[in-house]
């Protein structure tokens, strides 16, 4: 078998290349790992040692902190919950919506492409759509975190260019023999955008996660709340903004920044945990629109 011999630019290239992405991989890494040891760090460290990847004493004082209670398992299940049923209310609207946007014999297409992308320059506020909610009588349900910001305009946009690739014939011949428009989705498109459903549903199912805004505001009920917001009731409780509420008054407040640094690692944990699951199929659709063949 013969193998070509680099020459001297080629290797050189090469070795450029691997030390740009080993530095790279640096920035991005020790970030993470400063704050996963500051998480176990004691109050001494911190304050005496600007950055370190080992902490010298062990500690588990900020987990206990955080896990004192089962208020924060209660508030994870409320987070995978709406994660869960959020990215499936937005993957069913926007998959939909594009197809049929995507099919040229739709009436009224260019209109509603027009105001969809409307949307993207022009939103009502805050203060609109929380009185829509209220007036759907939805506030205080799971429903006024998931409805609102059901469809994403931009998303919706790349999805329906993505459905346009398809090949007519495809649709065609599925029609032939029987299909209507909604067994051609369920049977031919849906199975041909695997990549395109796991990209947009990790998109998602991390806008979810992150998000506290509206939970924020449209629940008021305390046991409700997903993890993003109870995290921000014990920061500031950790910080002295807030009275202790159900935590014991007596017990021994770890340092300010180390519960910050924990909570971090609570929050970005489940998403670091899934998402080696769906790589494969992130790096095919994170490219949709990007080369055409």
């Amino acid at each position: 078998m013969n193998t070509r011999h680099l020459s001297v630019g080629e290797k050189l290239f090469d070795i450029a290349n691997y030390l740009f992405l080993a530095i790279v991989a640096l920035v991005m890494i020790l970030p993470v790992m400063y704050i996963v040891a500051g998480s176990f760090a004691s109050d001494l460290e911190i304050g005496s040692r600007s950055f370190f990847l080992i902490p010298k004493d062990i500690t588990w004082d900020a987990y206990k902190f955080v896990f004192k209670d089962n208020t924060l398992p209660r508030s994870l299940g409320v987070s995978v919950f709406i994660t869960v049923g959020g990215t499936l209310v937005n993957l069913f609207f926007t998959f939909t919506m594009a197809y049929a946007l995507s099919r040229r014999h739709m009436i009224g297409r260019n209109v509603f492409m027009n105001l969809i992308i409307f949307t993207m320059v022009f939103s009502g506020g805050i203060i609109p759509t929380y009185l829509v909610v209220k007036s759907l009588g939805l506030l205080n349900t799971y429903w006024a975190v998931m409805l609102p910001v059901a469809i994403n305009a931009f998303n919706l946009i790349v999805i329906k260019s993505f459905f346009q690739e398809i090949p007519n014939e495809l649709i065609e011949s599925a029609r032939i023999d029987g299909c209507n428009d909604i067994g051609v989705l369920w049977r031919i498109v849906l199975p041909l955008s695997k990549p395109v459903i796991a990209t947009f549903a990790l998109f998602y199912a991390v806008a979810h996660w992150n998000d506290f805004f509206h939970a924020l505001i449209y629940l008021s009920d305390a046991k409700k709340w997903p993890m993003q917001v109870l995290l921000r009731q014990i920061v500031l409780m950790a910080t002295g903004s807030l009275e202790m509420g159900t935590y014991d008054p007596t017990y021994v407040k770890p340092p300010d920044q180390s519960i910050k640094m924990a909570i971090i690692v609570v929050g970005t944990l489940p998403i670091l945990i899934v998402y080696p699951f769906i790589q494969k199929y992130f790096a095919k659709g994170v490219l949709i629109g990007a080369v055409k063949g």
